[in-house]
C-alpha cells in the first residue's frame, strides 16, 4: 500500500530524531554496507533501469536524456565508489566552530548541526537517489526523494537496496524515503509540507527549478541550470583549446556542466575554429555563430540572440567573437547562469581578471568545466550545483547539509 505524503512526513521525522544519536561508525558501516548491495545486486538494479529504459524510447526521449537515464555497470560502481568515499570523509556533525567565555562567565560555542528532514525533487537521473542518501545520511540528516515519472523502477530498486542497507546494520530504514506518486498534484503538495520538511532541493531542468523555487512554502536551496561558457584569449595555447572544447561539450551532453556556449578572441578566431569545427564533427556537433565567426568558418551557422543564453543539453555549440577579454567578460556575465565558466589562456593577469570578474559558482583556469562536480571535488557525490548565494554555492557537499547551533555553558547567570 502506496503511504500519503503525511505518513512520509510522520516516518521522516521519527527517523530524524533517530539519527541525531548516530555515531560516525555505525553511519559509516552503513554506507560501506550500502556500497556492497548496490554491487551485488546491480542485476535487479539494471533490469529496472531496462524497463525505464524502454519507456523512455518508446516515449520518443531526446537522446541526451535517455543517457542521463541510463545505468550501466559502471555507472553502478560509481555510485557504490561514491558512498565509499563518502564513508571516507570526515563526519562535519559535532565540529565545534568556535567556543568562547563572556565576561559573565557563560561560554558560549557554536557546533555544527544536521539540517534535520531534506526533500529532493529531481528528474530522470536515477544516480542521484544514491547520491542523496549518502551525502544526506553522512550528514545526519533524512532524505525524501522525489524521482520523475521516467526512472520510477530504477529508483525504487536502488531505494530498496539502500533501505536494506540500513536494515542490515540495525538503523532506520525510513532515514531514506521515496515518493512513489510521480503526479504534478504529489510533486506540489510535496512543495508545501513544511510541517515535516526542512529544506527543499530540486535537481533538473529549468522548468522543474522554477517551479519549485515560485510554488514551494518549504525553504528553497536552488540548483541552477548550466549555460557554461569557455573563452579562448588571445594567445591561448589553441591545441588545447580543442581539446578541452571537444571535451567540455561532447564527453556527456546531457549534464549541467556540459560547455553550451564559445567565446572566441577576434585575433584567434580563423586559427581556431576551421579545426575545432573539425574536431566536434567526430560527434556531429552543430555550431552556431556570429558573423565573425561565420566568415572564419564555413560549417557554423546564423546564431540568434536565444543561443547566448540556451542550455542546449544537446549537440549544439553557440560561437561569439570578442576584441577581447573585458568584451569576454561582460558577455559571459550576461548570458551564464551562475554555474560554471572557463578561460583558455597563456596570460597570467588576465586570468586572474577572469577568476575575479567572472560571476559563477565555479571559473576555470585551462581546464574543462565537466569537473564541477562533487564527486570530482573530492566530496563522494554531491546534491546538487548550487548556483543560488545563500547557505551554499557550487557543488554541495557534506557541510553545507548541515546548520549550526549555539551551545551555552553556564553555573547559574540570570540575565539582570
Amino acid at each position: 500500500m502506496e503511504l500519503t505524503l503525511k505518513q512520509i512526513g510522520e516516518k521522516a521525522k521519527a527517523a530524524e530524531a533517530a539519527m541525531r544519536t548516530l555515531s560516525t561508525g555505525e553511519k559509516n558501516q552503513a554506507l560501506e554496507t550500502a556500497a556492497e548491495l548496490l554491487i551485488k545486486r546491480k542485476d535487479e538494479i539494471l533490469e529496472a533501469n531496462g524497463r525505464d529504459l524502454d519507456n523512455a524510447r518508446g516515449n520518443g526521449m531526446p537522446p541526451a536524456l535517455v543517457d542521463r537515464l541510463q545505468l550501466t555497470e559502471g555507472r553502478i560502481g560509481q555510485m557504490a565508489e561514491g558512498l565509499r568515499q563518502i564513508a571516507g570523509l570526515e563526519d562535519p556533525i559535532g565540529e565545534v566552530l568556535s567556543m568562547k567565555r563572556r565576561p559573565n562567565g557563560l561560554v558560549i560555542g557554536q557546533k555544527r548541526v544536521p539540517l534535520g528532514v531534506i526533500g529532493i525533487i529531481y528528474e530522470s537521473r536515477p544516480n542521484v537517489t544514491a547520491d542523496a542518501f549518502g551525502l544526506c545520511f553522512k550528514a545526519g540528516n533524512v532524505v525524501i526523494l522525489r524521482g520523475g515519472k521516467d526512472a520510477i523502477h530504477s529508483n525504487r530498486a536502488i531505494t530498496e537496496v539502500l533501505k536494506g542497507a540500513l536494515a542490515e546494520c540495525g538503523l532506520p530504514d525510513d532515514a531514506i524515503q521515496l515518493i512513489t506518486d510521480t503526479s504534478h498534484e504529489t510533486a506540489e503538495e510535496f512543495m508545501r509540507l513544511n510541517q515535516y520538511v526542512d529544506v527543499l532541493i530540486p535537481r533538473g531542468g529549468a522548468g522543474l527549478i522554477r517551479t519549485v523555487v515560485e510554488r514551494s512554502t518549504v525553504p528553497v536551496i536552488e540548483t541552477g541550470t548550466g549555460n557554461c561558457h569557455i573563452y579562448v584569449d588571445e594567445g591561448a595555447d589553441l591545441d588545447m583549446a580543442v581539446e578541452i572544447i571537444f571535451n567540455a561539450k561532447t564527453q556527456r551532453i546531457g549534464v549541467c556542466n556540459a560547455c553550451e556556449s564559445l567565446v572566441v578572441h577576434e585575433k584567434e578566431k580563423d586559427a581556431l575554429l576551421p579545426k575545432l569545427a573539425a574536431r566536434l564533427k567526430e560527434k556531429n556537433v552543430e555550431l552556431r555563430g556570429d558573423a565573425p565567426s561565420r566568415e572564419a568558418c564555413a560549417d557554423i551557422v546564423p546564431a540568434t540572440e536565444e543561443d547566448w543564453g540556451k542550455e542546449y543539453l544537446d549537440y549544439v555549440l553557440s560561437i561569439k567573437t570578442v576584441s577581447g577579454i573585458d568584451e569576454a567578460i561582460a558577455h559571459i556575465n550576461r548570458y551564464n547562469t551562475g554555474h560554471s565558466e572557463a578561460i583558455i589562456t597563456r596570460d597570467y593577469d588576465r586570468s586572474r581578471r577572469f577568476l575575479d570578474e567572472v560571476d559563477a559558482a565555479a571559473v576555470y583556469v585551462n581546464a574543462s568545466t565537466r569537473f564541477t562536480d562533487g564527486f570530482e571535488f573530492g566530496f563522494g557525490g554531491e546534491i546538487g550545483i548550487s548556483t543560488q548565494k545563500l547557505h551554499a554555492r557550487g557543488p554541495m557537499g557534506l557541510k553545507e547539509l548541515t546548520s549550526t547551533k549555539y551551545v551555552i555553558y553556564g553555573n547559574g547567570q540570570v540575565r539582570p
